[in-house]
């Protein structure tokens, strides 16, 4: 079995990465979502072990002390990890796994180099564009805005490490040009042990 490949996708809060990555998820076949591990509080409506996997911080770091995390960061006050093991029985059962991460993920696992990887980031038009989604949601304080948007600042300015950039102005043009990217890569990956190409099917992994 052709071993999967690894999507990694940053983008500031309030961007839409999740809107996005549920539409193409929906929409191409041999997808799987990594879920990561955080101690922050679950919002309205997510569920544990689909959105994320909560667990208090005494567990968080014990697992970080035990290896268990492909890459950790503390981000908004809250830590977020990557299971090393989910990953890479996911990656070796042959599935397209996406990683939904913050920039300084991606630069551990980058910088690691254990893993080879796509580096898509999802960016808003611009930061006020940002901003007025962020308080159109309504789920973060005057204060949690505002720190977001810093972050969102200096988020923004590791998009030169990623090998793709998507701008989320219009929803559905996002989501096409992350399934190009996501189906560019399949169609170069699908050679076979003399270099040869194989065939790859529209929605398949």
């Amino acid at each position: 079995m052709k071993k999967g490949i690894l999507f990694i996708l940053s983008a500031p809060s309030g961007a839409g990465k999740s809107t996005v990555l549920k539409r193409v998820m929906a929409n191409l076949k041999g997808l799987a979502f990594s879920v990561s591990h955080t101690t922050r509080v679950p919002r309205t409506g997510e569920t544990d072990g689909v959105e994320y996997h909560f667990v208090d911080r005494s567990d968080f770091l014990q697992m970080k002390k035990n290896g268990e995390f492909l890459e950790c960061a503390d981000v908004h006050d809250n830590y977020y990890g990557t299971s090393r093991l989910a990953v890479e029985q996911q990656l070796d059962n042959g599935l397209d796994v996406i990683l939904d991460i913050d920039v300084q993920g991606a630069r551990i696992i980058q910088e690691a180099g254990e893993l080879q990887a796509v580096y898509i980031f999802l960016a808003p038009p611009d930061l006020q564009e940002l901003e007025r989604r962020l308080r159109g949601r309504g789920l973060d304080s005057e204060v949690s805005i505002s720190k977001r948007l810093d972050n969102a600042e200096a988020e923004m300015q590791a998009m030169v490490n990623y090998e793709y950039i998507v701008v989320n102005d219009n929803l559905d043009d996002a989501v096409r040009m992350f399934e190009a990217v996501i189906l560019s890569e399949r169609s170069k990956n699908r050679r076979g042990v003399d270099g040869t190409p194989l065939t790859v099917s529209l929605g398949t992994s």
